[in-house]
């Protein structure tokens, strides 16, 4: 096939001596990080037939145990002990039984899902985006990120081949920090949007010359000539050879970095070299007819994949916005703000947004259909905002509220814990997809694409010092996604999970790091869970009620946790009668551990990983415990949780002393059991102990190793003799000046000192014009402010040292 004649255009960097060495060096780390395919291999009739057939065999097995221990009770004449033992143990089978059961119901909904998927021809979407040009607003949440982490994701969002583009970057640090190194990641943050913009800028305005150029022409026909074919190939051209530089000019420090370069700009080098070369060829055949029409659409597509505007936020910086130290809120913030346009006064308490009116605004902040948020440490996929608003602008998808692309595993890590939680988590990515085949998606935070009209049907305002809180994603629980997927759900709209690989997510690299991670993942579901239960008492016009499927999918992915955990530590620690666990209570997870282990090799590691990750999810116990305890006390209290933010740190973080040791003595508990088996001849319970023993002893050494245990218990002990003592705030003397001049000085001096309203009312005295108060005893500082005269409802809250 003819190729493109390399040329020499603005685009290119002088070559370095290095260059061959970094194209070696390249080659090599491509061969370490082949991902998964973007499009699922199609499975055949006998993995459908096995699958049909686990299912089957899952819930059979459960029944036949179900009647032998009804006949072993009655023949044990109903003794009140075993009638209560035999009655706990069959609960905690069965409810093991129905995680087991649904794992394999959802990865059967997979395979059906991939054998009916049909990927969408890029004319077709092309010509689709000809006429409609939704608006997408990425939003990319971070705090206190590595420059080089968040600039991977910046560079993968602003270069989504989308036509019209937003990307802002979130930037939840402290604004007045005094930590050095702090204050440098906060700088850096900052400046990442504007030199991403700049990279970015030079590109599209040579392809935007192009396209005005090629609209200009006065060729006659319908047909392009092949002079113009050729231009445009020569064109795609320098686009694939500015991809291939970039990628090789990316600083390499772990496996993210290899996937970027290859994943993305190798894959887009490769994509517009390809069309280049088809550009060639059909300009030489002359049964090649290629239309103006597509030949306009491919020359768009060189300037959408370049065209995109940048910017930062920091909520932080007003006090007028919520700084509650979570994810939630963040997005929240941002999102309330769409839209309007707003003018910045200064204030005793820091400075605060209201309504511009018709003044000159200082900010303005535009409102779009779709938000995208994308974790700052993740990576999509070129077509991924493409593909997503192509889907949800189809009529049939009119009621879909969220759409994404579930997030699989870096290939290539450096550590063998990060390997198997790598695993894990696309084995998830089967389950997720699984569940959209009977309507039970739920919303995986790290990256959607979001149907702005129904984060608007989810809102909720609150007062907080006086001002208008907007909450459109939960954040009663740390599991923000999740119970905002259950209320879409219950205001009739529908959640999808598009089947494709096109979004990618970091794994914690250490044991510290992913106990953090996974104890915010385990908390929160039984406290979700009583909203699901009301979904069977809908009586609204237009909302469905959820039927079997769904409501068991989505019932063990709110408390499968909570009961595998309890369920795990007492089938292996309480002496149950060794009756009790017979063979049928085996059979009913031996489908479930064969079809896990075929999926591990499906997505690209070994079967016999079935056995770290047995050993992964044994080391991870004490936390999905502890999940549950904060959610059961969540429940009864009604409180909270502090959101913990997952590291992203290149060095080990410390683990609690608590998830340190209680492996160690589910080691001494599972050897005692052990013994205690073999002394009374139960064989059967006395294997399941061994296997636990031994794949717990696995996890410590080869996930967290003695020397980090060691250091993590000293680290701990450590901290706990010897804590710092707390600074005192100086006290406040008197009144503050903002209550006396505003407030008055006949309230008492507890109430006044420092007061909100104060402070606010003095900010309010700096604003050039009055103003009508908003519709709420507060400052509504959204999409509906009304011009104001009357300072009585303009509330602030005094400034404050952020905790986050």
């Amino acid at each position: 096939m003819p190729s493109a004649t390399p040329r020499t255009t603005g685009l290119e960097l002088v070559s370095a001596p290095s260059e061959d060495a970094k194209a070696s060096r390249f080659r090599r780390r491509k061969k370490r990080a082949i991902s998964a395919p973007i499009v699922a291999e199609v499975p055949g009739r006998a993995v459908f037939t096995l699958a049909r057939f686990a299912l089957f065999l899952t819930a059979t097995a459960w029944i036949a145990y179900v009647i032998e221990q009804a006949i072993h009770v009655q023949g044990a004449g109903f003794s009140p002990r075993i009638v209560i033992e035999t009655g706990v143990y069959v609960i905690l089978v069965s409810l093991l039984s129905a995680s087991a059961f649904s794992y394999l119901l959802a990865r059967l909904g997979n395979f059906s899902r991939i054998r009916e998927h049909r990927r969408v021809p890029r004319s077709a979407i092309d010509d689709y985006f000809d006429n409609v040009q939704p608006s997408v607003t990425v939003i990319i949440p971070s705090y206190r990120e590595d420059e080089r982490l968040i600039r991977q994701t910046l560079l993968s969002s602003a270069l989504q081949e989308y036509s019209n583009l937003r990307v802002v970057l979130l930037v939840d640090d402290p604004p007045n920090s005094t930590d050095p190194l702090h204050r440098d990641l906060l700088e850096k943050a900052r400046a990442l949007p504007k030199a991403v913009q700049e990279q970015l800028d030079a590109p599209r305005h040579m392809f935007e010359r192009a396209l005005a150029a090629f609209e200009a022409e006065n060729e006659q026909g319908h047909i392009a000539s092949a002079k113009s074919l050729k231009r445009l190939a020569n064109h795609y051209e320098d686009a694939s050879e500015w991809f291939a530089r970039e990628g090789l000019a990316l600083e390499h420090v772990d496996h993210s970095d290899e996937f970027l370069a290859i994943e993305f700009f190798d894959r887009m080098a490769k994509d517009f070299h390809a069309t280049a070369e088809a550009l060639v060829f059909a300009s030489s055949d002359r049964s090649a007819n290629v239309s103006r029409h597509r030949v306009h659409q491919l020359y768009k597509r060189l300037v959408h994949t370049f065209k995109v505007e940048l910017d930062s936020f920091e909520r932080k910086q007003f006090a007028s916005l919520s700084h509650e130290a979570n994810k939630a809120m963040n997005l929240n913030s941002y999102v309330g703000l769409m839209g309007g346009r707003y003018s910045i006064v200064n204030s005793p308490g820091g400075r605060v947004l209201v309504p511009a009116g018709p003044r000159t605004p200082d900010l303005v902040v535009p409102d779009c259909d779709y938000v995208l948020t994308v974790d700052a440490d993740s990576i999509l996929l070129p077509e991924y905002c493409l593909r997503l608003v192509y889907f949800m602008e189809q009529q049939e998808n009119a009621d879909v509220a969220v759409v994404q692309t579930p997030y699989s595993a870096f290939r290539a890590v450096s550590s063998r814990i990060e390997r198997i939680a790598g695993a894990t988590t696309d084995i998830q990515q089967i389950v997720h997809q699984g569940m959209t085949r009977y309507n039970a998606t739920f919303w995986v935070g790290a990256n959607a694409v979001i149907r702005k009209i129904a984060l608007n049907d989810l809102e909720e305002e609150s007062s907080e010092d006086g001002f208008v809180i907007r909450r459109y994603i939960k954040d009663r629980t740390v599991i923000e996604d999740t119970e905002s997927s259950i209320d879409l759900r219950a205001r009739g709209w529908r959640l999808h999970n598009y089947p494709e690989r096109l979004s990618y997510s970091a794994t914690p690299v250490d044991f510290g790091s992913l106990v953090i991670q996974r104890q915010r993942w385990s908390n929160g579901g039984l406290v979700i869970l009583p909203k699901l239960w009301k979904l069977l008492r809908n009586r609204e016009p237009g909302v469905s009620r959820p039927g079997p499927a769904e409501m068991l999918l989505r019932t063990n992915y709110l408390a499968s946790i909570s009961w595998s955990s309890i369920g795990l530590l007492m089938l292996l620690f309480y002496p149950f009668e060794g009756e009790l666990l017979s063979r049928f209570a085996v059979l009913t997870a031996l489908p479930y551990f064969i079809a896990m282990s075929s999926d591990l090799k499906r997505v690209g590691y070994s079967r016999l990983d079935i056995f770290p990750v047995y050993g992964f999810n044994l080391l991870l116990l004490p936390v999905s415990l502890a999940g549950t305890i904060q959610s059961i006390v969540q429940g009864i209290g009604g409180q909270k949780i502090a959101f913990a933010r997952t590291p992203k740190v290149q060095n080990r973080t410390v683990a609690p002393l608590m998830f340190v040791a209680l492996p160690v003595l589910l080691i001494a508990l599972s050897a005692r059991t052990l013994t205690h088996d073999i002394d009374t001849k139960s064989y059967i319970h006395g294997s399941f102990a061994f296997t636990n023993l031994i794949m717990t002893v696995y996890a410590c050494a080869a996930f967290v190793g003695a020397r980090a245990m060691i250091a993590d218990v000293f680290i701990n002990i450590r901290a706990f003799v010897y804590r710092p003592a707390a600074a005192r705030p100086a006290p406040v003397q008197g009144q503050h000046w903002a209550s006396v001049l505003y407030v008055g000085s006949s309230i008492p001096e507890e109430v006044a000192r420092n007061t909100p309203i104060a402070v606010a009312l003095a900010a309010f005295d700096h604003m050039p014009e009055r103003r009508q108060p908003s519709r709420s005893d507060g400052l509504d500082h959204g999409l509906r402010a009304e011009p104001a005269t009357a300072p009585s409802q303009f509330v602030a809250r005094p400034a404050r040292r952020d905790t986050a």
